[in-house]
């Protein structure tokens, strides 16, 4: 499989090598020098079955990302007065994932905000302390709603 990697090259996965729990611990890959992102050479243009995001094991912090979706299942909870509003509630409204953040982020204050490529806009909670960072979503790159 092809893959590229933000602002970086394209590369094809070789191996998989796994530790006896079936964990991966490292991928061998080789790399097109010409296919650097952005230099708009052929081999740049390539079609890639998806781009690489990461920060490194050793550096990366990890952190608490909520994801809020809608409150409720439809535009109008409260339409029908014949039923309880609470069963329109959307039971995924908020997702917690625990995700792994790039170290920069510790000198950020509550209300910073960040864009984290390809989920939204986030920003740092009033709760985050320095070994517990807190990022709530404030808008997503693409609604469905209307759809």
């Amino acid at each position: 499989n092809r893959l590229g990697s933000t602002k970086a090259l394209i590369i094809l996965r070789e191996s998989v090598i796994k530790d006896a729990k079936g964990n991966i611990v490292e991928i061998l890959c080789i790399y097109d020098p010409e296919s650097k992102s952005g230099s708009g050479t052929e081999a740049s243009k390539r079609k890639v079955k998806g781009t690489l995001h990461w920060v490194t094991q050793e550096e990366a912090l990890s952190a608490e990302v909520r994801i809020y979706d809608r409150l409720f299942n439809i535009s109008a909870p409260d339409q029908n007065k014949e039923v309880d509003f609470k069963t329109y509630l959307n039971p995924d409204s908020l997702k917690i994932i625990k995700a792994f953040v790039e170290p920069s982020l510790l000198s950020a204050s509550p209300g910073d905000h960040f864009q984290f490529q390809r989920l939204g806009y986030f920003v740092l909670d009033k709760t985050s302390t320095k070994s517990h960072l807190v990022f709530n979503k404030t808008v997503g790159l693409r609604d469905t709603w209307s759809k």
